[in-house]
């Protein structure tokens, strides 16, 4: 059986020794501000804390032990004394604001305590924040708030001085790798998307993404059209690279993918084939490795990176492709 408050001690293990602390040491701030990444568990972590706080038959003294009812009703978002903001369209809004001030005006309901989560505390409109500012400044005992944000520069300074900040790391490549399988995404797909982004979101939404998935077929195409001699190289770019990689962003995440596939034929060469971007060319890519040196494989991948700052200097795209081409192949150099 699965314990919700291990997995987080494994994805956020400073944060929630601090949690752990207070909660041991009952000095649970009145006010919290969770800053991190999406899909580094902010939400997901502000719940198990309220749970520590209800909890009827907590383990070791603070980890909620998932089964009480405060727990069970808190798990199905029904608990009377917990109470989650989330943006109306666009943004938090005054009113929501003032209608939490008025349920924590009522006597708790289950427990002493009385908790509320606000979901993109970035997003309060002007008035709401500063209708918060006031129930901050003027806290009721056994209450605890949680403010979770992905941007706190975007959170008034006077807020987030009267809240504890606890800052997410992002999750590690490995991880996201991992929690991407979990959701039934391919091994083949989980790790190549898991080298493109850390955040869970984006990683779910690229790897679910078929013009993603016929980018990566697109470039392991020229990719093998590079070995193929020149010609077939540029057939290969010329007739699927710019038909398929229209926009200079979806340019420079073919570039990403070229890097990727040198990279995994460094891991190769250097006994390190655990954690490839493509495992499933592991083979493939083996049997290239023996017919490249280093200092042969540091300079294709100082060719793309020098590609990729051109594009962003605007360059012209299929004129770059076309010169990246030719140096990858000891033609000429940049001009």
């Amino acid at each position: 059986m699965s314990n919700p408050w291990k997995e987080a001690e494994g994805r956020q293990p400073i944060v929630m020794r601090m949690i752990e602390n207070s909660l041991l040491r009952d000095r649970v701030a009145h006010a919290y501000l969770f800053e991190g990444d999406p899909g580094t568990g902010k939400k997901e972590t502000a719940l198990l804390f309220a749970k520590s706080l209800f909890c009827r038959e907590p383990l070791d003294g603070y980890q909620p032990c998932g089964a009480c009812i405060n727990c069970r009703r808190i798990q199905n978002g029904n608990h009377p004394d917990l109470h989650v903001i989330e943006p109306d369209g666009l943004s938090i809004k005054k009113e929501q604001i003032q209608f939490l001030q008025q349920e924590f005006k009522k006597t708790a309901v289950e427990s002493g305590w009385k908790v509320y989560i606000i979901n993109q505390a970035d997003k309060m409109t002007a008035s709401a924040a500063n209708s918060l500012l006031k129930f901050l400044e003027e806290p009721s005992a056994r209450t605890a708030a949680f403010l979770l944000t992905e941007q706190s520069s975007l959170v008034l300074p006077t807020i987030l001085s009267r809240c504890q900040q606890l800052t997410f790391r992002p999750i590690d490549s490995s991880e996201l790798k991992q929690r991407l399988i979990e959701e039934e995404i391919n091994v083949p797909m989980a790790s190549i998307v898991s080298k493109l982004t850390n955040h869970l979101d984006e990683a779910l939404q690229l790897a679910q993404d078929e013009w993603f998935a016929q980018a990566r077929l697109v470039v392991l195409k020229l990719y093998e059209g590079l070995k193929g001699g020149r010609l077939s190289a540029i057939v290969s770019l010329s007739e699927e690279f710019h038909s398929h990689f229209k926009e200079k962003q979806q340019v420079s995440l073919a570039l990403d993918l070229f890097v990727l596939i040198h990279r995994d034929l460094l891991s190769i060469m250097t006994g390190e084939e655990k954690g490839l971007a493509f495992p499933d060319r592991l083979a493939s890519f083996q049997q290239d490795a023996l017919h490249l040196s280093a200092e042969a494989l540091a300079d294709r991948m100082a060719f793309i990176l020098e590609a990729k700052r051109k594009l962003s200097r605007n360059m012209n795209q299929q004129l770059l492709m076309e010169q990246l081409l030719l140096k990858l192949q000891g033609g000429h150099a940049f001009v």
